[in-house]
């Protein structure tokens, strides 16, 4: 068990209907189990390409697997920004890439239908 807590030092996203950049600032609130996983709780900011904020909060899982780790998150995303006010309302599971370089994280995320 026990805690860690990682600063949010930038990123990138991109995809069919936003891209930006993830601002330094926010933070992973991380829980470590008894069982080797973890409970993560990551709060930060996206800047888009045209200027917009958009707050993202997500829980998430990591835990040792059959197939390797089982790392899934369900991000919520916050803005007031006409242009990407459909995110408020979008229901959405992270899936970590498979990268893994050190101090960095990748995931796909896809909005639930």
């Amino acid at each position: 068990g026990g805690h860690k807590i990682s600063p949010i030092t930038g990123g990138t996203i991109t995809g069919e209907r936003i891209n930006g950049k993830v601002l330094p600032g926010g933070g992973d609130w991380v829980t470590f189990r008894a069982d080797g996983s973890a409970i993560l709780d990551v709060r930060g900011t996206l800047e888009t390409d045209d200027g917009e904020l958009i707050y993202v909060w997500y829980r998430g899982i990591v835990a040792p697997g059959p197939d390797g780790v089982y790392w899934r998150t369900t991000p919520v995303f916050e803005t007031a920004a006409e242009k990407y006010i459909w995110l408020n309302n979008v229901v959405a599971v992270g899936v970590h890439t498979g990268e893994t370089v050190e101090g960095r994280v990748a995931y796909d995320v896809y909005e639930i239908l």
